[in-house]
């Protein structure tokens, strides 16, 4: 019987995610991570939705306490702090879109997960995301979950190769329907909790309003200068600041045209947008950094499975290498590559071979 840290985060996943690791005959520790302290900078900390509240601490524990399993949790702001959201304002202020859940997967909920599980004397650790983790010849890989609308393997690519040998994922050959019916089966009261949120620590969905908040610093100029440029870079409209827009997004973009346009460009240091129609947002290239294999060192060029956003379509793609520098040229153009993402690699068996963050070239 081995010893297992089982991830709570006071939803349907994990409590399902505890009760599979009890099935197979595991030890488990729940351990809740307390990641972020709302009332520092602002948002609504009361949604139950959130896995930070209070109210999700508490359906964790109520679970473990149902199923007889020790609950503990553990305080780990100050990493989460330096790791994710340092990164996530960075990328932000800098005119980027990055994926905090990546790096909360990469440098948290494993790599302190398992020097958490290392001070307890655990073998494993459990989380309750989407994918699979599968062995053969003693290698093991990431596979995309059964639920491809669940599937979450898209923000595992960043994790520790050397620590899949020690990560149990309960949930990968399940759907979301078959998970919440095995938590009404078995009375738990996280049973019909709603999805959680993707951005844990911004409660409201208000970037700005959390970027100046957590910085102390006014963002006045970007409330009221912002500028909205042709692709030809004439000024055709203003807008409320850069740090208010995406790379493909369409609503809010307050300039009337004859077709939608589409934000195609962000440029922080001028705080402008540029935007255009959306085939001109269509591209066939890419350059990757922050580059994380799963398996063993590629020969490249190499043709793979690639994916530029979560939920996003998987698409076909030739990758090469160029000293130290990665670049993906696609088979098919793909729509808003945008700088700060995520892209992923899969083989054509839907195993996962690693990824990186997206630059344009």
């Amino acid at each position: 019987m081995s010893k297992v840290l089982v991830a709570m985060s006071g939803g349907v996943d994990s409590s399902v995610t505890l009760l599979k690791v009890i099935e197979s005959g595991h030890k488990p520790i729940g351990i809740t991570m307390k990641l972020w302290e709302y009332k520092h900078v602002g948002g609504n900390n009361l949604q139950n939705n959130n896995c930070c509240a209070i109210e999700s601490i508490n359906n964790a524990k109520l679970v473990c306490e149902r199923l007889n399993v020790p609950h503990y949790t553990v305080d780990f702001t100050e990493d989460f702090k330096e790791k994710v959201v340092e990164n996530f304002v960075s990328e932000y202020k800098s005119g980027r879109t990055p994926n905090p859940c990546v790096r909360c997967n990469s440098y948290v909920k494993w790599d302190t997960f398992i020097k958490q599980a290392d001070k307890l004397g655990a073998e494993y650790i459990a989380t309750g995301h989407y994918a699979i983790i599968d062995k053969k010849d003693g290698i093991y890989k990431i596979k995309r979950g059964k639920d491809k609308i669940k599937d979450q393997s898209y923000v595992l690519w960043g994790i520790p190769k050397e620590t899949l040998s020690r990560t149990i994922l309960p949930l990968g050959n399940l759907t979301k329907k078959e998970v919440r019916n095995i938590a009404r089966e078995h009375s738990l009261e996280t049973a019909d909790t709603p999805e959680s949120m993707e951005i844990c620590f911004v409660a409201d969905n208000n970037y700005k309003r959390f970027i100046k908040e957590y910085t102390g610093e006014s963002l006045e100029n970007n409330e009221l200068d912002g500028k909205t440029l042709d692709p030809s870079g004439k000024e055709i409209g203003n807008n409320p600041g850069y740090i208010n827009y995406t790379i493909g997004q369409r609503k809010g973009i307050g300039v009337t045209n004859q077709k939608p346009l589409y934000v195609k460009e962000i440029n922080a240091s001028d705080n402008t947008i540029t935007v255009s129609e959306k085939k001109s947002l269509f591209s066939s290239q890419c350059k990757i950094s922050n580059i994380n294999w799963l398996t063993e060192t590629q020969d490249f060029p190499l043709e793979l499975y690639c994916q530029i956003r979560y939920n996003g379509n998987i698409s076909k793609a030739l990758v090469s290498k160029d000293g130290d520098n990665f670049h993906a040229n696609f088979e098919d153009p793909q729509l808003a590559i945008t700088p700060g993402q995520s892209i992923v690699f899969f083989d054509n068996n839907e195993a996962l071979l690693g990824g990186g963050i997206i630059e344009i070239i």
